[in-house]
């Protein structure tokens, strides 16, 4: 049973929050609310998210601070936020939210339909990057089993050509994401597109370390 994604959502008025689930309900994830910036910390202390939906004007620590805070910390930078706000102040204004990280700014009202298409992108990425983890996480756990030689050929040979095999797949498909992104233009498609790098490029590291010999010093290459 595929476990489902958790989006983070943070806004101070309640009505807020209910208008949100509203939207992301069709998505069929698990939504955590969170009324303030303190509380949405609190949250991902101990959960994983694959999006957070951040009210820019909150009383207390707003939407920047939050986010600052969020890419402060090892586990969560990656974490993508989407910045929320009720009022345009212009480029600005805008721009701020992409350099405190965000990697969207929409001003309400906004479109539902516009919302839950960017926020799905993101469910998919996390998705697909919690499988491929899982799947490496299996592969290493036999790798250091101890196999018999037989074992070992039919276990890591077999399993190492599959997940790089699947590894391949998303990247084509995150490759073209990518170019789709790039095309719509914004400081928002650029910071997507580097997001997607990033995460693809850890994982196909990770893959390559499980490979035979990858652990000897010789066989190292340098890139």
């Amino acid at each position: 049973m595929v476990q489902k994604a958790k989006i983070l959502l943070v806004d101070d008025r309640p009505e807020n929050l209910l208008a949100l689930e509203a939207i992301l309900s069709a998505l069929d994830q698990t939504l955590v609310r969170a009324s303030s910036g303190e509380e949405a910390l609190k949250a991902l202390l101990t959960e994983d998210f694959a999006v957070i939906l951040l009210d820019v004007q909150m009383p207390g620590m707003d939407g920047f601070e939050t986010a600052a805070h969020i890419k402060r910390r090892e586990r969560t930078r990656d974490i993508p936020i989407i910045f929320l706000t009720a009022i345009n102040h212009g480029p600005h204004h805008t721009f701020r939210g992409y350099a405190a990280g965000a990697v969207d700014y929409i001003s309400k009202p906004f479109d539902p339909w516009v919302l839950r298409a960017k926020v799905s992108v993101f469910v998919e990425l996390h998705m697909k990057n919690v499988q491929l983890r899982e799947q490496a996480a299996l592969l290493r756990r036999e790798l250091e089993g101890g196999q018999t030689a037989p074992d070992a050929e039919h276990g890591a040979g077999g399993l190492l050509p599959e997940l790089s095999a699947r590894l391949a797949a998303v990247e084509e498909q995150a490759e073209v994401l990518s170019k789709e992104l790039a095309e719509s233009g914004g400081g928002a498609a650029v910071s997507t597109a580097a997001h997607l790098e990033r995460k693809l490029a850890g994982l196909r590291r990770a893959l390559d370390a499980l490979q035979p010999g990858a652990g000897e010093p010789h066989s190292v290459e340098t890139r």
